[in-house]
């Protein structure tokens, strides 16, 4: 789905020259070789054991937060945030210092897990900060100096299955375990159940779902100026 989107933005935007692409809390970079369709690529990771130093990429994985520490060689079309805000106890500084990356008219890619209602352990042991409604996330956006294009919740499916997951923690005390990758062919599955939900009701805008998404573009207006 997220490159589905990535691939209509490219479509509008038809840039000269290469994207200057930074994929945001990348882990060991295993979305680079998708996102290299669309341009050049770096990442920036604070977690240092998740990255292999021997990997092709890893010169261009930065180890550290996204702030002054990282310094890119040209201003940045696009900033992808995915799963990252969540784990942030402020992120307007975060998002500040995006900002200030983006060339102008640069985009701002999120995802973040949506509904405090569906807390569970999982959210415990990946040590989130918060999960979002849309709102509180599109007003966090634009007060960091963004014009929002676009915001909608999906895994909308999810949304009943992580319900009951909550209820049955509330019931039954058991410690928390890592998410695992289920089975090939029921992995093949959920993710076609996710690609058609996407194209069955993306365009209905479902207010609900486990996750939510947002673009968004770098302001230019003088008040976005001051607050970077």
């Amino acid at each position: 789905m997220i490159l589905a989107d990535l691939q209509a933005i490219a479509e509008r935007e038809n840039l000269p020259g290469s994207r200057q692409i930074l994929d945001v809390g990348c882990g060991d970079g295993l979305f680079f070789n998708r996102l290299a369709a669309f341009g050049d690529v770096q990442g920036v990771e604070p977690d240092q054991q998740l990255i292999d130093p021997d990997a092709e990429h890893a010169s261009r994985i930065h180890i550290g937060q996204l702030d002054d520490h990282y310094q890119p060689s040209a201003p940045l079309n696009w900033i992808l945030m995915l799963d990252v805000l969540e784990h942030i106890e402020d992120p307007r500084q975060t998002l500040a210092r995006a900002r200030s990356l983006l060339a102008p008219g640069g985009r701002l890619i999120v995802t973040v897990p949506a509904f405090k209602l569906l807390w569970t352990k999982h959210d415990d042991m990946n040590q989130h900060f918060t999960r979002y409604r849309r709102g509180e996330l599109v007003t966090l956006v634009q007060e960091s100096g963004f014009d929002v294009d676009l915001s909608r919740y999906f895994f909308h499916w999810l949304f009943p299955a992580k319900l009951l997951v909550r209820a049955k923690e509330a019931i039954v005390s058991s410690p928390g375990q890592p998410a695992r990758i289920p089975l090939a062919p029921i992995n093949h599955f959920l993710r076609l159940v996710s690609q058609c939900e996407n194209q069955l009701w993306g365009w209905l805008r479902v207010p609900w779902g486990s996750s939510l998404l947002l673009h968004a573009t770098r302001s230019s207006d003088s008040g976005a100026e001051e607050q970077s």
